[in-house]
């Protein structure tokens, strides 16, 4: 029964990329055996030192590697606990002919495919053998060879369409409702609308009916719709229901973390720094941050000029964003030298995302920018360095992720919402309509 049971079970390959996405990942493979290359552990040792995420995964996936270690590593596997597999360590061996004829160069790729295609030849058909790696490319030349290969899913999101559907529009018979909703400022019980399915808290909705509209918010603590008013917040007018919602969402105390998405120029920056400004009072800072992603995967140091310099090509569109509101604003108001002050006395601070991680964050409305380009465990780190009266905000387009190891469904900003959706300090609104310019969205439609 035992050995039916082992045939029954799996050998996956991890790629280096898969351990820096998930330094834990070993553990999320059931029954099945893992095997490290022992290129992974070279290439690991490169990520080893620096402040960047992947940094930390490097070493605290050789610190995992280190509890377990012994000659069986290299010899059978190491058991990972009651209920789940092996792990091993395989050392290198001879490409094939196949191999070599293909793909001639002597790289780490090539030297984890010739892991994993000598490990298939092993186990003939007795076991099933897949490559587990985040590169598209390394999955088709796998293939190629005729080998098995997955991306990593432990972290994927299944439900896309639920996040281009955070607003629900609905039609409404009962014409009272509408009238009722804005009538009295505690809303109407949730009851009376008869939804199909439950709302999630702080969800959105348009209602309509033969004669009119309204936009309304379902209140999680007292179990009410409640209408939304389209408010003006430091000069930035809402000018469709989802920017109306964003900024409902962004303003609510008792939501402590926003998720905004949406193509680009649709507001999503704009609005949540006009929020934060506007709040200004209730906040000991406001920080605005974006991850950086550098060109060809280099570290910003190899860029000429001191800090200031280097950071300064990536935050430009965070500035762009500032300068929008100030221009709504004369240059003598009490309102553009209130950002001036701000900016001078760092009460409002744009930065790169990796020159916060590590802090304490108290009080602070701290705005993430790009967060698609992000992976779901960054995300996670971000998000516990919150401290008391701390809100964040995540904004992004989900459509245009920068790494080459995300997408549409494994990205940080689609995992947080996915995963923080229902929770009553949680809001997600997906914009939908771009802003920009008639021109910006027309090209953002079709080209």
């Amino acid at each position: 029964m035992a050995n039916a049971v082992k045939k029954n079970t799996k050998i996956f390959v991890l790629d280096t990329n898969v351990l820096l996405h998930d330094y834990r990942c070993m553990h999320n493979f059931d029954e099945h055996d893992i095997v490290v290359p022992i290129t992974v552990l070279e290439e690991l040792d490169r990520f080893k030192k620096g402040n960047d995420i992947i940094n930390y995964h490097a070493r605290e996936f050789t610190r995992e590697l280190d509890k377990l270690s012994g000659d069986k590593l290299f010899n059978g596997g190491i058991s990972l606990g009651k209920g789940k597999g092996k792990l091993s360590i395989e050392t290198g061996k001879p490409a094939s002919e196949k191999l070599v004829a293909s793909f001639p160069e002597n790289t780490p790729d090539h030297r984890i495919l010739a892991i994993a295609e000598y490990l298939k030849v092993l186990h003939d058909t007795k076991r099933e053998v897949i490559l587990i790696t985040k590169d598209i490319n390394l999955r088709m030349k796998a293939k190629s060879l005729g080998l098995m290969a997955q991306d990593y899913h432990n972290d994927m999101v299944q439900n896309i369409e639920d996040i281009y559907e955070s607003v629900k529009v609905n039609e409404v018979t009962d014409h009272s409702l509408i009238s009722d909703m804005y009538d009295t400022a505690e809303g109407v019980p949730v009851n009376r609308f008869h939804f199909k399915k439950e709302p999630h808290a702080h969800q959105y909705f348009i209602f309509k009916n033969e004669s009119r509209s309204g936009l309304g918010h379902f209140d999680p603590f007292n179990r009410r719709v409640n209408r939304v008013e389209k408010t003006r917040t430091y000069g930035i007018d809402p000018r469709n229901a989802e920017q109306t919602f964003a900024l409902d969402a962004l303003s609510r105390p008792e939501v402590q973390l926003v998720a905004l998405t949406g193509k680009a120029g649709t507001g999503k920056t704009l609005l949540a720094l006009a929020a934060a400004i506007h709040q200004r009072k209730e906040y000991t800072q406001i920080f605005l941050a974006r991850p950086i992603i550098p060109l060809g995967n280099r570290d910003i140091g190899y860029l000429p000029g001191d800090v200031d310099e280097k950071i300064g090509p990536y935050m430009a569109p965070l500035f762009d964003n500032l300068a929008v509101i100030k221009q709504k604003f004369r240059q003598q108001s009490k309102e553009f030298s209130r950002i001036e002050e701000m900016q001078q006395s760092e009460k409002l601070v744009i930065t790169p995302l990796a020159y916060i991680r590590g802090r304490s964050l108290s009080r602070v409305f701290f705005i993430v920018d790009e967060a698609q380009n992000l992976t779901p465990h960054e995300v996670k780190t971000i998000i516990t360095r919150a401290g008391e009266g701390t809100k964040m905000v995540f904004t992004g387009d989900i459509q245009q992720i920068d790494s080459p190891y995300l997408d549409t469904k494994s990205n940080g900003l689609t995992y947080l919402a996915d995963r923080m959706k229902g929770q009553d300090i949680f809001a997600h609104v997906h914009l939908v309509k771009g802003e920009r310019s008639y021109l910006a969205d027309l090209a953002s439609n079709l080209l």
